[in-house]
């Protein structure tokens, strides 16, 4: 089992930066992809990036992208989003999530809310205009 803790977000101007993390628990880290995803209030949760298990392979929504990074550190545990460019309709609760895969490539499953295992609690991210 993973547990997933989000941190980092806050409030900032629009095409300010931010940065948000996710830490998890567990040997195995390693073994899943990750993702990020967002949800703004009356909206369902849409995704935003994902990365293969060993950070080989990225892909992002192409509302982020050429504006977002995702990037993970095994060694730490650690998926972060670097979030450039900002606009306010990028405000959202932001959820890591963990998917089991060794994949050295991200079918659509990995774009998708069902095919990720656990998730964590989220993070507000509001940009003002």
């Amino acid at each position: 089992q993973v547990q997933l803790v989000e941190s980092g977000g806050g409030l900032v101007q629009a095409g300010g930066s931010l940065r948000v993390s996710c830490a998890a628990s567990g040997r195995t880290f390693s073994s899943y992809a990750m993702g990020w995803f967002r949800q703004a209030p009356g909206k369902e949760r849409e995704f935003v990036a994902a990365i293969t298990w060993s950070g080989g392979n990225t892909y992002y929504a192409d509302s982020v992208k050429g504006r977002f990074t995702i990037s993970r550190d095994n060694a730490k545990n650690t998926v972060n989003l670097q979030m450039n460019s900002l606009k306010p309709e990028d405000t959202a609760v932001y959820y890591c999530a963990a998917r089991l895969s060794t994949r050295d490539y991200l079918g659509s499953a990995s774009l998708s809310r069902r095919g990720y295992d656990y998730w964590g609690q989220g993070t507000q991210v509001t940009v003002s205009s």
